[in-house]
C-alpha cells in the first residue's frame, strides 16, 4: 500500500474513492472499506482511502485533548490489512477548513480519475458539512462518477461507532471495544526504564511509552498478549499510577509483566493486546499483600489467555 502525506503527491487513474476520520477502523469502516477494495478490484481501478489528521474536532476546537483510538501509522497497518492501494493521510487545518465540499471534491478530480465514491450513512464534507449524501450524489452526476452510501453497521440495536468504542474504553471494557473494533485495542511503544520496583520483587515488568494523543483504557489491571519481534506472549499489564508507590503521580503508567519471560528488551517496541480488565488499581498496605494479589491475577489471567 502506497501511504501519502499530501494531495500534492496523489496521482491516479481509474479510481474508487472513500473519505473520512475512520478512527480505529472499526467494523463500521471495515464494512465500507471491503466493498471498495473487491469493487475497485472488479472494476481494475485503485482503492484510495483519504482521511484527515489532525482530527477536524480538535482543529476547529469543537474537542479539547482529543484522543486517537488509531495513531496515523496504525491506521495505515489497519488499512493496508484490508486491501486498500493508496492512503491519502490529509493535513486537516484552518484553510481546509474553510473549503466547500466542492472545492474540496475539484481538488481531488485534478488528481484522480474518480469513478466511484463510498461513503456512510452519516458522512458530511466541506464547511459547514455542506456535503452530504444528498449533495455528493448529485455533484457525482455533473462529474462523472458514482456514489454509494452505506447504512450503518449494528451491534446490539444500535450504530457501531468511534464514539462507542470510546466509552467502551473508558469503563474499561476491552471486550466490548474488540467487539466492535473487530481486533483488540492495542497499545505499541518502546520499552523505557521505570524505576525496577518489580525486579526486585521477583515481578519484572516492560513499561513503555506511548504517544500522549493515544487513547488508553480505564485504568487498572488486564489480561494482554504482549508481542514481541513478531511472537505473542501472555502477559498481566498495570495502567495506571501504582498508588500503591506512586499515589501522586497524574499520567498512567503502562507496565507490564510477561509470564515466563525475563530477556532485557530495553529499547523495543512492544505491542500490547488488551484481552479482559481484571480489576481496579488499588493501594496495598503491604509489599507482601501487594505480591499475593499480583500472583491471583497471573493466575487469573492465564486462565483467560488459555
Amino acid at each position: 500500500m502506497l501511504h501519502l502525506h499530501s494531495l500534492e503527491d496523489l496521482s491516479l487513474q481509474k479510481t474508487w474513492l472513500t473519505i473520512g476520520i475512520f478512527d480505529g477502523v472499526h467494523c463500521g469502516h471495515q464494512e465500507i472499506i471491503r466493498h471498495l477494495t473487491a469493487g475497485a478490484k472488479r472494476a481494475n481501478a485503485a482503492a484510495l482511502v483519504i482521511s484527515f489528521y489532525p482530527h477536524p474536532a480538535a482543529v476547529l476546537g469543537k474537542r479539547k485533548n482529543v484522543k486517537y483510538l488509531s495513531l496515523p501509522d496504525e491506521k495505515a497497518e489497519l488499512l493496508e490489512k484490508l486491501g486498500v492501494d493508496v492512503f491519502l493521510e490529509h493535513p486537516f487545518d484552518q484553510e481546509i477548513a474553510t473549503l466547500s465540499a466542492k472545492e474540496f471534491m475539484v481538488r481531488i478530480e485534478k488528481r484522480v480519475q474518480l469513478k466511484k465514491m463510498l461513503i456512510g450513512y452519516d458522512f458530511a464534507l466541506g464547511k459547514d458539512r455542506q456535503g452530504d449524501a444528498e449533495y455528493l450524489t448529485a455533484l457525482g452526476e455533473k462529474s462523472g462518477y458514482a456514489v454509494q452510501t452505506f447504512e450503518p453497521l449494528l451491534s446490539e440495536g444500535a450504530a457501531i461507532s468511534s464514539s462507542r468504542v470510546r466509552d467502551a474504553l473508558a469503563d474499561g471494557h476491552v471486550r466490548d471495544a474488540h467487539h466492535l473494533l473487530g481486533d483488540p485495542c492495542t497499545l505499541c511503544g518502546s520499552v523505557i526504564h521505570g524505576d525496577g520496583r518489580g525486579r526486585k520483587i521477583n515481578i519484572p515488568t516492560a513499561n513503555i511509552e506511548i504517544k500522549a494523543e493515544k487513547i488508553t483504557p480505564k485504568n487498572g489491571v488486564y489480561a494482554t498478549w504482549a508481542i514481541l519481534q513478531g511472537k505473542k506472549h501472555p502477559a498481566v499489564t498495570n495502567i495506571g499510577i501504582r498508588p500503591t508507590f506512586t499515589p501522586d503521580k497524574e499520567r498512567a503508567n503502562i507496565e507490564t509483566h510477561i509470564l515466563g519471560f525475563s530477556k532485557n528488551i530495553y529499547g523495543e517496541e512492544l505491542k500490547l493486546e488488551l484481552v479482559e480488565r481484571l480489576r481496579d488499581e488499588k493501594k496495598f498496605s503491604s509489599v507482601n499483600e501487594l505480591l499475593q494479589q499480583i500472583h491471583a491475577d497471573i493466575e487469573k489471567a492465564q486462565e483467560i489467555l488459555k
